[in-house]
């Protein structure tokens, strides 16, 4: 028994395809049967044209010749064979105007059929019945009019586009590249420690960078990738450094922020955001290894995932604490467990802070960022306006936390001075100001100034001999 299909009608794998119509009956042979294809009348053509994808209304008539022609299903062209006949009482139609393309979408000078997609960014499009593109209406992370008016308005900073981050949506840049959690009320209400500054022996220099006065001893920025755990790379990043400093190079870890995102699970969400207290809780009473020992692996399937801990310590004596557990790699053997002190509130007062850096070295601070911090180029940042007029979907902000090594102050061709912090992100090298940003000072900008941390590393005088034993060796 033969099947028939109306026009229009879907036919999967399939080598035969009727149509009828009044007055006529089609029969397509296609050659191909590796695909689901559409059968449908050919347009008019003539000789060996590519037959158009173009379905008859069952009132109209005389949209079909009768030449052998190739039908397009993707990139495979199919050749489609029509027989022909009168039915009894009906007459010959007369050929009219094709009609219009249904079922396909047109992109770049390419077809695409219903249900065929692309995406736009951040948003897939979809080929709709209609023959339009049907596409998401999500907030673009890297979002090229954003991008635009930062650099054609007057804001002190450049934008741009970054390939690491395209594809995203702003809600995921938010939920996957940030990820420290809020403060307590408790936390927040921390004691802040009194600085009793001098302004004749406390002179601060209106320039100062960390990495020229401890050469060496300051980390260069990683990248969290798309785990929210800047609480984990923000905090090693700050004990890394002051420890170095501390123990005047003796000791230069860079200390595991996977140590802290696999093992600091107490009301912690490793990649899913954690709180810096906590962080620095670990860091007191259990303490991390290196990097090099307990490599960082971004998350492959979903960016929530922690991980199973690699790396145990046990106490050996006054709260100092010894590796149970070998480093979770092939190439690295050196597991010694580094630990802090308990952390410090500073004042907001900018001066403090200054201070703070330039005698004890980097700390660690807790912003909020918004949209077009994502884009930041060079310059100094200040959150701008340019999304304003959007929709809500375009103003998004959420909490992150950076490390604080410096600071200057730019100025302005009327004689002014914009002051401003220089401040280590982990999104990489290859964004912002090779891994660092500079973000306006003394103006609490995305509250940058409301809520930071100072530590000292654990170090005993009978450490940095060990490690200055142990790093002779290495090099003689």
């Amino acid at each position: 028994m033969t099947t028939r299909w109306w026009t229009g009608e879907q036919v999967h794998r399939t080598s035969l395809c009727r149509i009828t119509q009044p007055g006529f009956l089609f029969q397509f042979v296609i050659h191909h049967e590796a695909h689901p294809v559409h059968c449908y009348c050919a347009a008019p053509g003539g000789g060996r044209s590519y037959c158009r994808q173009s379905p008859v209304q069952e009132d109209q008539e005389g949209a079909c010749e009768s030449p052998p022609c190739w039908w397009r299903q993707g990139s495979i062209w199919l050749l489609l064979r029509e027989e022909r006949r009168l039915l009894p009482g009906q007459r010959r139609p007369v050929h009219g105007v094709a009609p219009p393309f249904v079922g396909s979408c047109e992109r770049n000078g390419n077809r695409f059929f219903t249900g065929q997609t692309y995406k736009e960014n951040c948003n897939l499009c979809t080929c709709g019945t209609t023959g339009r593109w049907e596409c998401e209406q999500n907030a673009c992370l890297m979002d090229p009019d954003m991008i635009h008016a930062v650099n054609r308005g007057n804001y002190g900073w450049k934008a741009a586009n970054y390939s690491q981050l395209s594809g995203m949506t702003l809600d995921e840049g938010i939920r996957y590249r940030l990820g420290t959690q809020r403060p307590s009320k408790t936390i927040m209400n921390m004691n802040e420690m009194q600085m009793n500054m001098d302004p004749q022996s406390d002179q601060l220099p209106s320039y100062f960078n960390s990495a020229e006065k401890w050469p060496g001893k300051i980390h260069e920025p990683l990248d969290q990738g798309n785990c929210a755990a800047s609480w984990a790379f923000s905090t090693a990043a700050v004990a890394s450094d002051r420890i170095s400093i501390q123990s005047m190079g003796h000791m230069t870890p860079q200390l595991s922020p996977q140590n802290l995102i696999s093992c600091d699970t107490r009301n912690q969400g490793g990649c899913a955001g954690g709180r810096v207290d906590g962080a620095w809780w670990y860091l007191r009473r259990r303490g991390v290894v290196t990097e090099d020992c307990y490599p960082y692996v971004p998350p492959q399937q979903t960016p929530a995932e922690v991980g199973r801990c690699m790396m145990q310590s046990r106490l050996v004596g006054r709260g100092k604490r010894q590796a149970t557990q070998r480093c979770p790699n092939t190439v690295n053997y050196h597991n010694e467990i580094y630990q802090s002190t308990p952390p410090y509130r500073l004042s907001t007062n900018q001066k403090e802070i200054m201070k703070e850096i330039m005698d004890n070295g980097p700390v660690q601070a807790i912003m909020e960022v918004h949209e077009d911090f994502f884009v930041y180029k060079s310059g100094i940042y200040k959150h701008t306006d340019v999304s304003f007029t959007k929709p809500p979907q375009y103003r998004k902000h959420g909490t992150h936390s950076v490390r604080i090594t410096g600071w200057g102050e730019d100025k302005n061709f009327d004689g002014t001075s914009r002051k401003y912090w220089i401040a280590a992100n982990s999104w990489g090298k290859n964004w912002g100001e090779n891994g660092y940003f500079r973000i306006a000072r003394g103006e609490n900008e995305c509250e940058i100034e409301a809520f930071v941390i100072g530590v000292w590393g654990r170090i005993a005088m009978e450490d940095m001999h060990k490690h200055h034993h142990h790093h002779r060796r290495r090099h003689i």
